[in-house]
């Protein structure tokens, strides 16, 4: 099973993940966790580092934001295998592309998310 840590600040994207995921997290396909802030996402890692292999997170929060979180996790979880990153903004501007992936990402996403797409690349960690 895929354990996927979403970090976003809108409250709603529990929901809308819990809801488009259904399928697979009651195949057992993937597990979802949720932070609402990059801090939350750090402690949550410090206590499952090794379980988690996807991380996707919002871009723009308040307090940490979601590149300052990917330069944590790059720094602080290197332990192998370190964790897919995903990167998520509703701005597709090519800058932030380029920051993301010079930090670390692996991919990046921009909103309204397109689910299929998603978790056909989810699909392909595998």
């Amino acid at each position: 099973m895929k354990k996927i840590l979403v970090v976003d600040d809108e409250t709603d994207v529990k929901d809308l993940f819990l809801q488009r995921f259904r399928r697979e997290i009651r195949n057992a396909e993937f597990q979802l966790a949720f932070a609402n802030s990059g801090e939350e996402a750090l402690t949550y890692l410090a206590g499952h580092t090794s379980e988690v292999i996807l991380i996707l997170s919002d871009i723009n929060m308040p307090g940490m934001s979601g590149f300052e979180l990917l330069r944590h996790i790059r720094q602080d979880f290197q332990a192998p295998p370190p964790p897919v990153v995903m990167m998520i903004t509703a701005y597709g501007d090519p800058d932030s592309e380029r920051q993301a992936v010079s930090l670390g990402a692996n991919d990046f996403l921009t909103k309204p998310l397109d689910f299929t797409v998603l978790k056909q690349k989810l699909h392909d960690l595998a």
